[in-house]
């Protein structure tokens, strides 16, 4: 008669087919026992090679929808703390042609992280070269013990100083090259055996493709920020006069214009500063051009800090700027520019030649809609020449609506 005990155990195999591990194999300890016993062993390893396989799925989904490395990394620490012993994990990379080992990440239940990273060493002559040389992981049992033996393992006595005392090391490999290592460490001496080998290093080689995957997405990343990088400095440099940092000729045009098209269709006022540094070609002609650059500047920066944030200034050409203001008539206008005439003369510019007193003369000019750009920077430009006939350091209004303007003359080549 075929013993009863058979048939449980086929049953429970036929379970563990099924992909369930909760079977009783329990059936005495004879041979058709310890053949219970061993089912039920294998149906516990299935368990965890199945835990194990679905945190590892879970890790490369999250890898997939963008994460970067040390996400990765810290997906895998709590992915798998319940399935394999271990109080830290730490993540190394080769560097420097595979010459150099350098600490990426560490993370630890408790305690401090010494071995941090940006931590490095060099590969050769060091226990992790033979690990690169045969891609197999290594325990060590008792950190202890081993610091004793090789007292000058930075690394070890740093691991050592953290609370950890043995640690099974696997190596990381991607493309067929390694890349780096991955350390599973405990507080416990003889924490890892050699089953733990076998799956530490499944969990290493699924492990290498994610990272280097996240490697890869982290250097797209720093590409695209170096890429927007160059970009906004290309646009702030075509958008920027180079001595004075403030918008250029092209820029200030630009704004004008869309500001005249706004005028228009608000039916509101804008008004135009076109400014002049007064007797700039004395300053250039007495001092050089490297001290008329500081003045330049200077001037630029006092025009930039007696306006609102919203308002701009920019270099119109050599010593002129250009001011638009929108919405501002005639009033507001004047009261700008006579802020912006005190702000520059407050005080002289301190250049390599000693200080230099510093005026400006401003035309100011007010559409009401109609006037078109040109005609604009015309009326401010014929103000702005009434100024410095009148004995700059002063601002002049173009005339408005119904008023003629006086006969255009440009003033003496001297400012």
């Amino acid at each position: 008669m075929a013993d009863p005990r058979i048939r449980k155990l086929r049953d429970a195999v036929a379970v563990l087919q099924a992909g369930r591990f909760d079977v009783d194999t329990a059936v005495g300890e004879d041979e058709v026992g310890q053949l219970g016993l061993a089912i039920g062993e294998l149906g516990r390893a299935f368990e965890c090679r199945v835990r194990v396989s679905d945190a590892l799925a879970l890790v490369a989904q999250q890898v997939n929808t963008g994460l970067t490395l040390d996400e990765v990394c810290g997906s895998v620490y709590e992915s798998l703390r319940s399935l394999i012993p271990y109080d830290r994990i730490g993540v190394s990379f080769l560097e420097d042609g595979g010459r150099v080992v350098r600490a990426h990440w560490a993370r630890a239940e408790d305690g401090p992280i010494r071995l941090d990273r940006g931590y490095s060493a060099r590969l050769q002559g060091s226990s992790l070269e033979r690990i690169v040389a045969t891609g197999e992981a290594r325990i060590l049992d008792d950190l202890e013990a081993y610091l004793a033996e090789h007292p000058t393992s930075e690394s070890t006595r740093l691991l050592v100083e953290e609370g950890i005392r043995s640690s099974l090391t696997c190596p990381l490999t991607a493309m067929g090259m390694r890349v780096g290592f991955i350390f599973f460490s405990s507080r416990r001496k003889h924490a890892y055996r050699d089953e733990h080998r076998a799956t530490f290093h499944h969990v290493a080689v699924q492990l290498s493709l994610a990272i280097e995957k996240s490697r890869l997405y982290e250097s797209l990343l720093a590409a695209n920020r170096e890429l927007e990088h160059a970009r906004s400095e290309l646009e702030y440099r075509a958008a920027h006069d180079p001595l004075t940092a403030i918008w250029n000729r092209g820029a200030i045009v630009d704004l004008l214009s869309r500001e005249v098209a706004r005028s228009r269709r608000e039916s509101r006022p804008l008004s135009v500063l076109l400014i002049d540094v007064d007797h700039f070609k004395v300053v250039n002609d007495a001092h050089g051009h490297a001290v008329g650059d500081v003045v330049l500047r200077e001037v630029a920066d006092r025009l930039e800090a007696g306006l609102r944030s919203a308002e701009v200034v920019g270099r119109y050409g050599g010593d002129e700027f250009m001011i638009v203001l929108y919405p501002c008539g005639a009033r507001d206008a004047g009261i700008v520019a006579e802020r912006l005439r005190r702000q520059v003369a407050s005080r002289p510019v301190r250049t390599q030649a000693g200080p230099i007193a510093a005026t400006i003369s401003l035309g100011v000019a007010v559409a009401d809609g109609q006037l078109a750009r040109n005609q604009i920077v015309e009326a401010a430009d014929e103000a702005l020449y009434r100024a410095k006939q009148s004995g700059r350091n002063r601002f002049a209004l173009a005339p408005g609506p119904g008023e003629s303007p006086r006969p255009r003359r440009r003033p003496a080549a001297s400012n």
